[in-house]
């Protein structure tokens, strides 16, 4: 199963790899208008790293992601790996800046 909010795009995973927790309930922070991708609940998810992948773990039932200019999204318990979208220009492949 594959999420987009905005440019955050989650997929879900059957299971973490070996991975270090992160601090935090949010995804990401636009960097054009300052709104966030985060967490309603900062205690339903727990965050990770692995290299430079990005996991979440959603503790609760569901967790509902939240940010400004989207609509909420909610996610069942379960384990995700999440990435910012990127896009192509003549110049060169570039993270979607939000």
């Amino acid at each position: 199963m594959l999420y987009r909010h905005g440019d955050v795009l989650i997929e879900r995973i059957s299971a973490l790899p070996t991975a270090t927790p992160r601090p935090g309930h949010t995804l990401a922070h636009g960097e054009v208008t300052g709104h966030s991708h985060r967490f309603r609940d900062p205690h339903s998810v727990q965050l990770y790293q692995h290299g430079a992948t990005t996991y979440l773990r959603v503790l609760n039932d569901t967790a509902d992601l939240i940010h400004e200019e989207h609509r909420t999204i909610t996610l069942p318990r379960g384990d995700y790996r999440f990435w910012m979208q990127r896009e192509y220009s003549p110049e060169a492949i570039r993270r979607v800046i939000d």
